[in-house]
């Protein structure tokens, strides 16, 4: 199980991250974009991926990870159920959604492999 602490220590351990509320979520955003939400009712958060990225966490974390299902998920949006998903994961998946949202610069420290294309 990944606690709220364990969100926040991880998401705010990325770089320029801050932590600001999203009507009733928490969301941890990079220069002002959101890359993940905190849903404290359901205990899921909710990160941005690409459709590539969002088919792959879904199909390697046995069913805790999946996308949101209405058109948001369509965009990238997907679903991570704290209580059930792998630590490892879940770290790689939050990496990964701060990488999509941040500007090159900061994912490049982040991720020094990260895709030009991006």
């Amino acid at each position: 199980m990944i606690s709220i602490e364990t969100l926040r220590m991880e998401s705010l351990a990325l770089p320029e991250t801050t932590e600001e509320p999203h009507f009733e979520k928490t969301s941890f955003r990079v220069k002002g974009k959101i890359f993940a939400t905190y849903d404290s009712m359901n205990h899921m958060a909710c990160i941005k991926l690409s459709e590539l990225d969002q088919n792959v966490f879904t199909k390697i974390s046995g069913g805790s990870i999946f996308p949101v299902p209405n058109k948001w998920g369509l965009n990238g949006w997907t679903n991570i159920d704290l209580n059930t998903v792998d630590k490892n994961i879940f770290r790689d998946a939050l990496i990964t959604a701060y990488c999509t949202v941040a500007p090159k610069k900061l994912a490049l420290q982040v991720r020094p492999d990260t895709p030009e294309s991006l």
